[in-house]
């Protein structure tokens, strides 16, 4: 038996795809104690985490040195005041110690809140007003947020600082050595809180989702019925260590299924860096935001790159069919696309072993009861556009979906309107299960009668060799409610002109629906995205409405 089925009850069909999936658990489950230190108990020099950057410095860890890092690391935080419920916000970046501190953090009962090392004084103040931060633990490896921090109100929340002393900061990494490697297990519940991530703010303020401790549990069919990871392989997944993409694919649900993974520490993405890493730690799974599959079949695929990657997989935002096209016939590999947002795990997914169907988000994951909803309230049948929502299981239990927004229970009950989870994500189902996305719902343009999904528009522009990314909006227009837009970035030797606006016109209308094609095109060198990554349309809405 797997490591991870003392956890779980699966069952699959006759081709291997996962058909039912039900958690069993300790009433005090803590991922510290019975994933790590059980881990390293088992076998405590397989490798659990291969470290490298870009100053070519690498370092490998094992389950053993993983567990008794983190009870040093939480030694030094206990020694410091940081107790069960206290709200520590990480600033780690991609440094292996992010690893260790947020085991620890477990292992306390404290929760923690990885943020991106790029925010910004504002956004600090903000974060930390929110959630009551207690503590906050920063790199000062070639990061601003030090510097950022110290600019802050003056308030009661604890520093520390690991790669580096500052004054007014306790010296993590100093303290490290000479911390006990002893723990007392601390008691925690299962259905406390674990985990606080902001999400990334595309349509508004960020907001705090709090997840418990079961949410390590719900990253198994993530990570086994949809990475495919190995407990032989190495899995990389892109993402800084500040957004629940981390969590999906870089500890919990890998762990579990006792994978090993990279990280790479990088502070510029450079797409031939990248794979020129994939190629020389021989990745055997890979996961990735679309963007940045987008730049590797923009820029070119370097030969031999993905040689030793047996599955690869998106998620993060939508993945534009012609993408995946590109990065299929230049490497072999079929990209499966998953859903799901900070506010879950995988709620949607191209699992293994099912048909896959290009464009497709894949099959509702049996974690989660799946539903279309149309406007008027009723689910829809095949075809018919609607809502994603997620339907709670009869006893109302929901693994996997948050437990709340910290401080906002008036959010939290809007999104549960009606007793079904609201994920504001419009999408259609065929009428063999497949999920096919169309857009947020803030983003439905409506123009001369018709709804216009700005995905699919874009997803015709990407198909262009011109187009590097593009982001399509809705302009205010007496006539017809709205005009369509299209923003894009060029990709090199392009130069934005009404010629070339022209042509894509005629590309649009040679792909798609009449109603579809853009009236107004806008070149920029760069898209107003979030500090995660994903454009932000309600940006250019905002800077248009201006311009009225």
């Amino acid at each position: 038996m797997d490591f991870y089925q003392q956890f779980v009850t699966e069952r699959y069909d006759e081709n291997g795809v996962l058909t039912e999936f039900s958690l069993h658990y300790p009433e005090n489950f803590n991922f510290g104690y019975d994933v790590v230190d059980a881990l390293a108990k088992k076998d405590p020099n397989k490798r659990c985490m291969v470290w490298c950057d870009q100053q070519d410095r690498e370092r490998i860890f094992t389950f053993g040195e993983m567990s008794r890092l983190s009870n040093q690391a939480a030694n030094v935080l206990r020694a410091h005041g940081i107790k069960k419920g206290d709200r520590v916000m990480l600033l780690l970046k991609r440094n292996y110690e992010y690893w260790y501190v947020i085991v620890a953090l477990h292992k306390l009962g404290a929760v923690a809140i990885p943020a991106t090392h790029t925010l910004m004084q504002k956004d600090l103040e903000y974060r930390i007003d929110a959630v009551d931060v207690s503590a906050i633990v920063v790199t000062a490896d070639r990061s601003d947020a030090p510097a950022e921090l110290d600019k802050c109100k003056e308030n009661h929340v604890k520093k520390f600082i690991v790669r580096g002393p500052r004054p007014g900061y306790v010296d993590f990494t100093a303290e490290m050595e000479k911390a006990s490697e002893e723990l007392e297990r601390v008691p925690t519940l299962a259905r406390e809180p674990m985990l606080l991530y902001f999400t990334s703010g595309t349509t508004g303020e960020p907001k705090a989702v709090m997840h418990d401790y079961t949410y390590a549990l719900c990253h198994i069919p993530t990570a086994r019925h949809w990475q495919n990871v190995r407990k032989d392989g190495l899995h990389l997944s892109v993402s800084d260590t500040g957004w629940g993409k981390a969590s999906w694919g870089k500890i919990y649900g890998q762990w579990l299924c006792e994978a090993p993974i990279l990280v790479y520490d990088y502070d510029q993405f450079d797409p031939k860096t990248l794979m020129e890493v994939i190629r020389k730690y021989q990745v055997t799974t890979f996961c990735a935001p679309p963007t940045i599959y987008r730049f590797f079949v923009k820029r070119g695929i370097t030969p031999g790159a993905f040689d030793s990657v047996k599955d690869a997989v998106t998620a993060g935002e939508a993945m534009n069919p012609e993408v995946a096209r590109l990065f299929e016939a230049q490497t072999g590999l079929k990209l499966r696309e998953g859903f799901g947002q900070t506010e879950s795990v995988l709620m949607i997914g191209d699992l293994v072993g099912q048909t896959h169907r290009p464009g497709s988000m894949g099959k509702p994951t049996p974690l989660y009861h799946v539903e279309i909803l149309k406007e008027d309230g009723t689910y829809a049948g095949p075809g018919e556009q609607g809502e994603i929502v997620v339907v709670p299981a009869a006893d109302g239990c929901h693994h996997g979906v948050f437990m709340g927004y910290c401080g906002d229970d008036e959010t939290y009950a809007e999104v549960w309107e009606g007793g079904v989870y609201h994920t504001r994500d419009l999408a259609y189902q065929d009428e063999d299960g497949y999920i096919w996305y169309l857009s947020r719902t803030d983003d439905v343009i409506k123009s001369c009668g018709f709804r216009v999904s700005p995905f699919e528009v874009e997803s015709v522009l990407m198909q262009h060799p011109a187009v590097l990314e593009c982001a399509v909006t809705g302009v205010p227009d007496l006539g017809r409610g709205w005009r369509i837009k299209a923003t894009i970035v060029l990709t090199d030797g392009y130069v934005g002109s009404g010629d070339l606006s022209r042509q894509l016109q005629q590309f649009v209308l040679q792909n798609t629906a009449s109603y579809k094609c853009p009236k107004i095109f806008e070149y920029v060198k760069e898209m107003p995205k979030t500090i995660s990554g994903k454009i932000r349309r309600v940006e250019i809405r905002q800077r248009d409405q201006e311009k009225q």
